[in-house]
């Protein structure tokens, strides 16, 4: 697995490569099936990952809290609503819910856990989302998730390296080698 702290620059490098592939995926791919091998990795590479070495995605976002979610959370801290929110909390631009003031996230601690423990937001447990279905759709997403979380780095790589998964047609295949030639 990638480094956490080089996988910015080596996901930049591969920009090109990546687009192209993306731009493949979209025309070529069987998305039921493509989900399916999407999935399969996603349960492989993060079964042996400890996300509190890397915490990329803490540092590179904000974290997003929902409104409902703000009194729990401030119960979890033994605060109070308010007093959560103005310690740790600004109102989101589109004003449907709130946004940790800094980057790195305000709940991210040194040993790489969160503040918030099991309450932190969905979003946050989620990530990086490539157990979800309509990965296809979020193929841009991907893309830019892989310069952040080493495991979608690698989910990318290891697609780009196996082309004859039942996700592709069988004429698409050659196709795919070729386009993977000029990089």
């Amino acid at each position: 697995m990638i480094n956490p702290k080089n996988v910015k620059r080596i996901a930049r490098i591969r920009e090109e490569e990546n687009s192209a592939f993306r731009a493949f995926l979209k025309e070529d791919a069987n998305q039921e099936l493509f989900d399916k091998k999407v999935n399969l990795l996603h349960r492989e590479l993060f079964a042996n990952y400890d996300c509190s070495k890397c915490r990329n995605c803490c540092k590179e976002f904000y974290g997003s809290i929902p409104v409902e979610d703000i009194e729990q959370d401030a119960k979890y801290l033994k605060m109070v609503a308010e007093e959560f929110k103005r310690k740790f909390l600004q109102q989101d631009e589109n004003e449907e819910g709130f946004s940790t003031r800094h980057k790195p996230c305000d709940f991210l601690q040194p040993d790489g856990n969160c503040l918030l423990g099991e309450c932190r937001p969905r979003s946050c447990k989620e990530y990086p989302h490539t157990d979800k279905p309509g990965r296809i759709e979020s193929l841009l997403s991907m893309l830019e998730n892989a310069e952040i979380c080493p495991v979608v780095y690698e989910i990318i790589e290891r697609l780009k390296q196996d082309p004859d998964y039942e996700a592709f047609d069988k004429k698409y295949v050659e196709k795919f080698r070729k386009m993977m030639r000029q990089w």
